[in-house]
């Protein structure tokens, strides 16, 4: 059966796609609302899983009902920044007076973390006739006995969002716990994560000015940041989320288990992420591979000009 159940909407408008998506996200955050509200009596942390994956569904049937997998992708920026707003305000008690300095600063990363990475892809999709390459290479590649429904599924959404909750498992001490004081380790997650966001922001900003010059076509992008590391951006996002372990690190220590979400960020963008990218740029731009043997794909190297 063709998996494009509604592949006559390809052809609609940019805002026509952006308004399908808007809904997808308000349904879901209904979803989660109700799933919340039918389990009040569960500890919050477990409620807030279950919603997350419930969202996530309802993310996967509009995904199914438009025919573009990549409805999902500003999900991974949008639900963070809703759990740790709903975290604060449920440890605050709905009263902002009672937000702590820690709980601000958290909050006002995330939200910029959020609110820039969201805008990013939104500057980029196209709409409901464009979606991420990655996922239409999976498409064509999938062994012909598997559905596209089950990889999009539990391989586009599913996953991410997992692994996603493993980094928010530390947001969790950070937003919740309040007795002890701000410190040293605060002011080292605030620095990390601030630069995080700035690195992230900047090497999205150097690459789109790069990509949109069409002298630069077919060229390997290495300048700016770009010249020290094949992806900064992704190095910016899991800097991120060791920013915040460090601010659950801060709030309560006890929690430093939590260090299982930076760690799936790294062997996500370091065994899927930059594996798919770097066959992608071989394929399609010919100095690429010197280029691999010049740059490290994360990490720059230290006294390397």
């Amino acid at each position: 059966m063709d998996y494009r159940v509604g592949r006559g909407l390809a052809a609609s408008s940019r805002p026509v796609g952006f308004a399908v998506v808007t809904l997808a996200y308000v349904i879901a955050g209904l979803a989660a609302w109700l799933v919340v509200a039918a389990l009040p009596e569960r500890h919050p942390l477990l409620v807030t899983f279950i919603a997350d994956l419930v969202a996530t569904v309802v993310v996967f049937a509009a995904s199914v009902v438009v025919a573009n997998a990549s409805l999902y992708d500003p999900y991974w920026s949008v639900a963070p920044a809703v759990i740790a707003v709903a975290w604060v305000l449920w440890a605050a008690g709905g009263d902002l007076a009672e937000i702590t300095a820690r709980q601000a600063a958290l909050l006002a990363l995330m939200l910029a973390w959020s609110i820039r990475l969201t805008a990013n892809w939104a500057v980029s999709w196209r709409g409901l006739s464009h979606e991420d390459w990655r996922y239409v290479q999976l498409r064509e590649q999938r062994p012909s006995w598997l559905p596209w429904w089950v990889i999009n599924l539990t391989g586009i959404q599913l996953m991410p969002t997992l692994v996603v909750f493993g980094g928010l498992l530390a947001v969790w001490p950070a937003t919740t716990v309040t007795d002890r004081p701000w410190g040293v380790l605060d002011v080292a997650a605030v620095a990390v994560t601030a630069g995080a966001v700035a690195l992230e922001a900047t090497a999205d900003r150097q690459l789109r000015g790069f990509a949109g010059d069409p002298a630069n076509r077919g060229r390997v992008i290495d300048r700016g940041l770009w010249r020290y590391s094949r992806h900064p951006n992704y190095l910016g996002e899991i800097a991120f989320w060791w920013g915040m372990w460090l601010f659950a690190l801060a709030a309560a220590p006890g929690w430093w288990w939590t260090v299982v979400g930076p760690v799936g960020m790294v062997l996500l963008f370091a065994f899927v992420s930059v594996p798919m990218m770097d066959r992608r740029s071989l394929v399609r731009r010919p100095d690429y591979a010197e280029h691999m043997r010049r740059v490290p794909a994360l990490m720059p190297r230290l006294g390397r000009r």
